[in-house]
């Protein structure tokens, strides 16, 4: 039976689903998932990263983190951590570039955090003869405190899932996916539930505003852990750096928009990450937090112009194409201003390079 069939039969059986169980179902479902099975990044994919438009992203990254070890005292043994790794081509192009950070590499300790089998496989593959050995864990939970963390999640907030609610002429209520009489996947409303509290914004009527339990309790879990391991955490997604409405849920299907209740598990399912609530509850938790920040901005403060310089001075043949890559990870029209970075951090004393004023 496909995931649609399955999907149906539920709603048709337990009534309507809120948006976040059904992307999560379309994610992560074990036998049609998009992750579980078949997750298509790059150009020949369904979306591209930035680790995947330029090696710079990458470097620029593990100069933040060699930073964050350099500033922590450089201690003897930390660990090192991403969230989400895509294909490992990240954590590929970090492991290369702390090669020239003496005694980095040597006190690392490397996790990966990743639910996905079929993503699992890709990163062991790309990271087969790296400077160090990943291993992988199922959550935060799983990452002892012993040591410091250093943290890093390109594009991972995003697939966690979001709820929907939407003010209308009758009050508050909650946008769900629900079956019509075709058999089909359809939105609709249903009552919002008791605990529900409208936000302090204005809203107007017809107006969705967005919430996730799961991002802020990632916020919670990534304070708590580095509150007892100290270190910093790098959050890097497109979203929103000010609360307001909007449905930011969208379907990537071969690079293009497609309807989301069209085809569960065949498209990658995004909605935008909330950087206020989680940059609040990790507040709420005890750690510190920067602003957030445009990609472009942080990637201009760590570097990326004198990067892209030296890399065309070597390779003179490659300027028109650095120039594009360049420009497609810090313009405002590109991924400059709508991805944004923030960072987590213990102890309060801890500066944290690219966000300092």
């Amino acid at each position: 039976m496909s995931l649609k069939a399955r999907l149906v039969r539920e709603i048709v059986l337990t009534g309507p689903m809120t948006v976040a169980d059904y992307v999560l179902r379309c994610l992560h479902d074990p036998q049609e998932g998009y992750y579980a099975t078949r997750p298509g990044l790059g150009v020949d994919g369904d979306f591209i990263t930035a680790p995947m438009v330029s090696q710079m992203f990458g470097e620029l990254v593990c100069l933040w983190a060699a930073e964050i070890w350099r500033r922590l005292g450089s201690p003897a043994r930390f660990t090192l951590v991403e969230v989400g790794p895509g294909d490992g081509t990240l954590m590929d192009d970090i492991l290369r570039t702390a090669r020239r950070a003496p005694g980095f590499l040597e006190a690392c300790d490397l996790i990966l955090i990743e639910p996905s089998p079929v993503l699992r496989d890709a990163q062991a593959q790309r990271l087969e003869g790296a400077a160090l050995t990943p291993r992988w864990v199922a959550s935060l939970d799983a990452i002892d405190a012993d040591a410091p963390v250093i943290l890093v999640a390109n594009e991972m907030l995003d697939c966690l899932p979001v709820r929907q609610f939407m003010r209308t002429a009758e009050g508050w209520a909650e946008r769900c996916v629900g079956v019509d009489e075709a058999g089909d996947l359809i939105f609709g409303l249903t009552a919002a539930p008791a605990g529900f509290t409208p936000p302090p914004y204005p809203v107007e009527i017809g107006q969705v505003v967005e919430t996730s339990p799961h991002q802020a309790q990632f916020g919670r879990d990534c304070a708590a852990l580095l509150v007892q391991a100290t270190g910093a955490a790098l959050l890097i997604d497109y979203g929103r750096d000010t609360p307001g409405p909007g449905d930011t849920l969208q379907a990537l299907s071969r690079h293009k928009a497609v309807d989301p209740l069209v085809g569960p598990g065949e498209a990658d399912l995004t909605q935008w990450a909330d950087f206020p609530a989680v940059l609040a509850a990790a507040a709420t938790a005890g750690a510190g937090t920067t602003a957030c920040i445009g990609q472009g901005d942080l990637l201009r403060a760590m570097g990326i112009e004198v990067r892209a310089a030296r890399l065309k001075e070597a390779r003179p043949d490659g300027a028109a194409l650095l120039d594009r890559q360049m420009n497609r990870l810090i313009a405002d029209d590109e991924m400059g201003t709508l991805f944004k970075a923030c960072a987590i951090f213990a102890p309060a004393a801890l500066s944290v390079p690219g966000f300092e004023t």
